[in-house]
């Protein structure tokens, strides 16, 4: 729709037309209608938890409905929740943050959409580890920013160097965004590492945007935050989110913590958006951040055990080799001797193939912007790991 349109009315705005279309939709589409015709499936595709939210979060929810707790709230959020935030931030993460220094959001994503908006110009550099999140670019491109990839090693688990970004690093550079453990591959990045990285932002005088989705999904070690390094404050942007933690994916409540300036700027910007998080998402969300944490250790355990069975379960599969996912719940297998072998043009063209021979639903590696890969979530239950890792057994084998 670019160009003259001799009056169209319809014609749109040059930054709609720079979102682009998923190259996962075809898939999607296609497995939404096997899944309506009650075609089998085994869908190793979703990027949400398979346990239901607690009980006691969704009783927070039901008392504040019943108290009427459903009008408007201040845009950024109650108090109560913002202060809530910092101290769960603080003792979970070491952080030390102030209300006023604190934004809820309508889920993590709108985080990083106010944050970014208010803070890339047109033209801006941003930096993007590679692999990233999907939204990621499409949200740099938006607001006019310029996406520049950091190439990071299969070898070492896809993690992030403070080597690798410096050696990416162009004039003007604004902006780093890190995730950590990363969505797709898993990648935790070291706290040391991460000190050096912030170091390099500091020293050229940009930001680091850490999007800490998967925190407290961690195999080994204990969950951090770039924000409990020394003088980082200033430097950074902490973006969260309830969705993954606790279960919560559809009730969408997220945050930001971040300097002031930053926060009043998305604070602006929200408020002639999308106005405040849900009234009485925000009483769900105190009770998840202050009540016992018990649900989160259960969960991780169980995804350390579906771990521990998919990751040997890929790379015993023909012409596969999967790195081991430090973090998160996601498998990003190499899949490019295979597509070799079988003739297929990119992982678009595999998931399909994957879907409609051996009925397998994964996500291409295009989106995450490799040519290499998929992604398979194990957030779903071992019998359909079990079942999954057979189905692809097969039709790898006859390649």
């Amino acid at each position: 729709m670019r160009g003259n349109t001799h009056g169209n009315p319809f014609q749109l705005a040059a930054r709609a037309e720079r979102i682009s279309l998923s190259p996962t939709l075809a898939v999607v589409q296609e497995a939404e209608r096997l899944r309506a015709q009650g075609v089998d499936l085994v869908d190793f595709g979703p990027g949400e938890p398979d346990f239901p939210t607690p009980d006691n979060i969704k009783r927070a929810a039901i008392r504040a409905l019943a108290e009427d707790f459903t009008k408007y709230t201040p845009a950024g959020g109650i108090r109560e929740l913002r202060e809530a935030i910092c101290e769960w931030h603080a003792a979970q993460l070491g952080t030390h943050y102030e209300p006023k220094e604190t934004i809820a959001t309508i889920g993590g994503k709108h985080a990083i959409f106010n944050a970014v908006s208010v803070l890339v110009n047109s033209g801006d550099a941003v930096l993007l580890p590679v692999p990233y999140w999907v939204s990621f670019p499409e949200i740099v491109d938006y607001v006019g920013g310029r996406c520049v990839p950091v190439p990071t090693d299969e070898a070492e688990g896809f993690r992030l160097t403070a080597a690798q970004v410096e050696h990416a690093w162009v004039e003007g550079t604004k902006l780093i965004i890190i995730n950590s453990p990363n969505n797709p591959s898993g990648a935790v990045i070291e706290p040391e590492e991460f000190g050096r990285i912030l170091n390099l932002v500091r020293r050229r005088r940009a930001l680091l945007l850490a999007d800490e989705c998967y925190s407290h999904f961690v195999y080994d070690g204990r969950p951090f935050s770039v924000g409990s390094l020394p003088e980082a404050k200033p430097h950074v942007i902490l973006i969260g989110s309830l969705s993954k933690t606790y279960s919560m994916t559809g009730w969408r409540l997220g945050y930001a913590l971040a300097p002031q300036p930053i926060i009043q700027a998305m604070l602006r910007l929200q408020s002639h958006s999308t106005s405040n998080p849900t009234s009485f998402v925000q009483k769900a969300a105190i009770e998840a951040l202050r009540a016992p944490q018990a649900s989160v250790a259960l969960m991780l355990a169980e995804y350390a055990r579906r771990r521990d069975r998919i990751i040997p379960g890929l790379n015993s599969l023909p012409y596969v080799t999967c790195a081991q996912p430090a973090g998160a719940f996601y498998a990003y297998p190499n899949v490019s001797e295979y597509m070799r072998r079988a003739g297929l043009a990119g992982t678009v063209e595999l998931a399909r193939k994957l879907l409609d021979e051996a009925r397998v639903i994964v996500v291409p590696g295009q989106a995450f912007g490799t040519s290499e890969h998929i992604r398979i979530s194990y957030a779903t239950s071992m019998a359909q790991i079990e079942e999954g890792l057979r189905r692809l057994d097969k039709l790898f084998r006859a390649v």
